[in-house]
């Protein structure tokens, strides 16, 4: 059985994407991005971006039947790969307890060059 979570933004349609897809007991969750009803948001500050997708992301994870504790995976896209501290604090501070494997690369930009981070999830729940 395939699930989709809708994140109502309005590239869904026009890009073809979900905002999570979850078939079985594997929930995946695609690149998000800081964006709140259309908006950029916490421009300039990568920590708060990165809290913000990190939240997101979860959001859908459990919209599709899990939660944090299933997450197994995450990445992490910067503009800025020397800043990647910032990013980090805002991981640690999520998934201090899951410690989920994750990956930090740098992008060369994003749709919108004020989005400074975007991010990905994976999940594997036990949740029928």
């Amino acid at each position: 059985m395939r699930k989709l979570v809708s994140s109502g933004s309005h590239l869904e349609g026009p890009i073809g994407f979900s905002r999570a897809c979850r078939i079985e007991n594997h929930i995946a969750v695609s690149g998000t991005a800081p964006i709140d009803n259309g908006k950029t948001v916490f421009i300039g500050d990568l920590y708060n971006q990165t809290r913000y997708c990190l939240n997101l992301s979860l959001r859908a994870i459990e919209k599709a039947g899990g939660g944090i504790e299933d997450v197994i995976r995450t990445r992490i896209m910067l503009t800025d790969i020397s800043q990647w501290k910032k990013t980090a604090q805002a991981h640690g501070e999520i998934f201090s307890q899951q410690r989920p494997a994750c990956t930090f690369v740098e992008v060369n930009g994003f749709i919108d060059p004020d989005w400074l981070v975007e991010t990905e999830m994976d999940a594997i729940t036990s949740n029928s």
